[in-house]
């Protein structure tokens, strides 16, 4: 891929567009005036590697991979779908891999208005938060048409750890909802549990070395316990994040009379320490609210 434009260079975005400018020449951005824009501007300008276009259009125009990684649905109808966006300039044949984490309804109706215009659109979450887009280790979960997804996982190799074709239109979103659930689960697990150790006078370090080669074993307690006990939350996944997230696996529940009943509760716990006001603070924080 010769054309790749990027929108969203936000805290996964930036990181992902960074590592692509390792492996190609320059990529296609956009002109704005957010600080995240200004940032990666000012950091790559100066070295040839980025060129600006004033609104989607222009860069749908002079790309032949786009990728997305913005912040909701509403983000996604703006950039594709209004004037002047992405649908009015894109050509023939063009890739488009949007990694926002999305509801199923606009993730399938891209699918269609792009596919209508013989362009291939893939949902394609992640997982790995600022971690796995800074260590170019994410894990990605893909759905859309299975005979262009050789070229997704060719040029997109420089940020991912994995990246596992799920299906059709919308199977990428479903499979980031079930690892959303998973997730949620996993943390406030881990947060009770630490909670005990450190009101029965546990040693962190001695607990962790029991238990972490064990079936209680995960990547939050390997990379979250020690914050965890130490009350630290300036970093990682957003709190305001993960319950959009939760609002949207939970929206898909109900349409299809799923039962979530420890998700629902946690969705009522992140709501609780937002508007306690640690909206950006990382999901661990869940132990915040045991006592």
């Amino acid at each position: 891929m010769k054309k790749i434009g990027f929108i969203g260079l936000g805290i996964m975005g930036g990181n992902m567009a960074s590592h692509l400018l390792k492996k190609y020449k320059n990529i296609n951005i956009l002109k704005r005036n957010s600080i995240n824009t200004k940032k990666f501007i000012k950091k790559f300008a100066n070295k040839g590697k980025i060129n600006l276009y004033n609104n989607p259009k222009e860069l749908a125009e002079n790309s032949e991979l786009i990728i997305s990684c913005v912040g909701n649905d509403n983000d996604l109808e703006d950039i594709y779908l209004r004037k002047n966006k992405i649908l009015d300039g894109v050509r023939k044949n063009t890739i488009i891999v949007d990694h926002t984490t999305a509801s199923l309804n606009i993730s399938i109706k891209l699918f269609k208005k792009f596919r209508s215009k013989q362009v291939f659109f893939f949902d394609a979450p992640v997982s790995g938060g600022e971690i796995g887009a800074q260590k170019g280790n994410l894990a990605i979960m893909v759905g859309g048409e299975k005979n262009k997804f050789g070229v997704l996982k060719k040029s997109l190799d420089c940020y991912y750890k994995s990246m596992i074709y799920m299906g059709k239109s919308g199977n990428g979103q479903l499979t980031k909802m079930v690892n959303q659930i998973c997730v949620a689960s996993i943390i406030q697990g881990l947060a009770e549990g630490l909670n005990f150790a450190k009101k029965k006078k546990l040693n962190v370090e001695n607990l962790l070395e029991a238990i972490q080669n064990g079936a209680a074993q995960s990547w939050q307690l390997e990379n979250r316990s020690i914050t965890m006990w130490n009350n630290k939350f300036n970093f990682g996944f957003m709190n305001k994040l993960m319950l959009k997230d939760l609002k949207i696996l939970l929206n898909e529940s109900k349409i299809s009379n799923i039962e979530l009943p420890i998700t629902k509760q946690i969705k009522g716990f992140y709501t609780k320490l937002i508007k306690k006001g640690y909206s950006k603070e990382d999901t661990s924080n869940l132990i915040r609210l045991l006592r």
